[in-house]
């Protein structure tokens, strides 16, 4: 019903740059929080970032400065500008997005298939 597809992952070397995008389509009547996760080898997933529909955003600390995560409603489209990357980063990234689908009333929970992000020092 939904899909959630992320792209932009990749190899950076520490200090580089990284754009994730992750665009949902489908039987889509609206969407609310969007946001990024991320599972290192061997850890629980964590949230990075998430955004709301009106563009509140909250961030893990220890990202804060260095990521900024912004959506395009028009494209249901959510982004994550990564800069000063660390090799503490690298991690399989997953988008998510609360999703109203056409001919409901509540909102469900999607998740995109995840994409690597790997810096190296």
């Amino acid at each position: 019903q939904v899909q959630l597809a992320e792209s932009g992952g990749g190899l950076v070397q520490a200090g580089g740059s990284l754009r994730l995008s992750c665009a949902a389509s489908g039987m889509i009547f609206s969407i609310n929080t969007m946001g990024w996760y991320r599972q290192a080898p061997g850890k629980q997933r964590e949230l990075v970032a998430t955004i709301t529909s009106g563009g509140s955003t909250n961030y893990v600390d220890s990202v804060k400065g260095r990521f900024t995560i912004s959506r395009d409603n028009a494209k249901n489209t959510v982004y994550l500008q990564m800069n000063s990357l660390k090799p503490e980063d690298t991690a399989v990234y997953s988008c998510n997005a609360y999703v109203c689908i056409l001919g409901r009333t509540d909102y469900g929970v999607y998740w995109g298939q995840g994409i690597q992000v790997t810096c190296s020092s």
